[in-house]
């Protein structure tokens, strides 16, 4: 199957790699920790990915560009939910180690794909 303009951009790529990591993290925990943060959790970093992809399909750079808006507060909101479960010591520091790197690099990368879309950012095609 051929891939997707979004499929290539390392930016989405980046985003799926911290998806799966919250995934394999999470589907450890007791049920009680799964059931609360973990959902939390795995949704907000797989909506990451999901909002590129939308945004890329939408057709014009303001609505993709709103997406990848939409795909950093994700990226927040899986950071709020990681402090979470650091507190909570659901974390081992291999994996607090892997997602922070994984963190570093995504933030500033999703920024960069923003700033990059839309030859024209006033007429919003």
């Amino acid at each position: 199957m051929a891939r997707s303009n979004f499929e290539n951009l390392k930016v989405y790529r980046l985003s799926e790699e911290l998806a799966d990591l919250a995934w394999k993290i999470a589907i450890k925990w007791n049920y009680f920790a799964r059931d609360t943060v973990g959902k939390q959790l795995v949704r907000a970093a797989d909506s990451v990915g999901a909002n590129i992809a939308e945004g890329s399909g939408r057709g014009t750079y303001k609505e993709n560009r709103r997406f990848v808006r939409t795909s950093r507060g994700s990226l927040h909101e899986t950071q709020h939910w990681l402090r979470r479960a650091y507190r909570w010591e659901l974390l081992e520091n291999n994996e607090v180690s892997k997602l922070k790197k994984i963190i570093d690099n995504l933030a500033p990368m999703l920024n960069a794909y923003l700033n990059s879309i839309g030859a024209s950012r006033k007429n919003g095609k």
